[in-house]
């Protein structure tokens, strides 16, 4: 089963995606990928087909059909879609949010080189930039497909990536690919598993689970833990060591 993995802008999609390709044998499929190639099939530079992008949806949706078409002919090969809303599109994939906290995805922006397209002046403009663009993307594809992104049940996998490897996180994704093609029951029970750091988790109506983390979220980013997830039925936080948390293993596990 494919996967496709998507998630918060500066979750660090690109380089788990790296990894998969390098060390694991998976075939990468990057919403630039696919429309590089329409393009050449169409005769267009990629500028243009970014600028006919802008005002003609129907381009958009050659690269949805196009990702869903992928999906269907190479159904047994080993792929992982890098792309915003190929969860959406293809069929029978796993479907993965990669989830960062705002100040980290800052941080990592700004110390990126991505070159003009993407500069900032300092962390803060970084922070208020990564939100507006994320408003700006909710926004587009709500009135062009009618979904919310950042509605977590969409996911099968909500991997929180602010204190974690990309490599530690490469191999997670495999592992809950593997469990949920196999029929692991968590996966049979419930819509959606979501491994959270627990600095990042808050409880309505509370301050946060545990005192070491913040109490307040940044919510114009992406929709927190909080708002979306439930306890366990004992009313515990399952820890995934079943003893502490430690940084080999910071995350807590929780579902929808």
């Amino acid at each position: 089963m494919h996967i496709t993995l998507t998630g918060n802008l500066g979750s660090g999609k690109s380089t788990i995606c790296r990894i998969l390709e390098s060390e694991y044998g998976f075939e990468i499929y990057s919403t630039g990928k696919v429309q590089r190639k329409i393009a050449e099939e169409l005769g267009l530079t990629v500028l243009e087909m970014n600028q006919r992008m802008c005002s003609d949806p129907s381009y958009d949706h050659m690269i949805d059909e196009r990702t869903a078409r992928i999906s269907r002919e190479e159904a047994d090969a080993k792929i992982c879609f890098d792309s915003r809303l190929a969860w959406h599109f293809a069929e029978k994939s796993f479907k993965v949010f990669l989830s960062v906290d705002i100040n980290e995805a800052a941080r990592r922006v700004f110390n990126d080189n991505r070159g003009d397209v993407e500069k900032y002046k300092d962390l803060a403009d970084a922070k208020s930039q990564l939100i507006a663009r994320a408003s700006t993307e909710d926004a587009r594809y709500r009135e062009i497909y009618n979904i919310n992104y950042f509605d977590f049940s969409n996911y099968n996998l909500v991997l929180d990536s602010t204190t974690c490897t990309p490599e530690f996180l490469a191999e997670r994704i495999l592992m809950e690919h593997d469990a949920y093609v196999e029929g692991d029951g968590f996966y049979a029970d419930h819509s959606c598993k979501l491994l959270i750091g627990p600095s990042r988790i808050y409880l309505p109506g509370t301050t946060n689970a545990f005192p070491a983390g913040p109490k307040t979220a940044e919510k114009a980013y992406d929709a927190t833990c909080a708002l979306q997830c439930k306890k366990a039925p004992d009313g515990n936080f399952e820890l995934l060591n079943k003893a502490r948390i430690t940084d080999e293993y910071p995350l807590v596990q929780m579902y929808m």
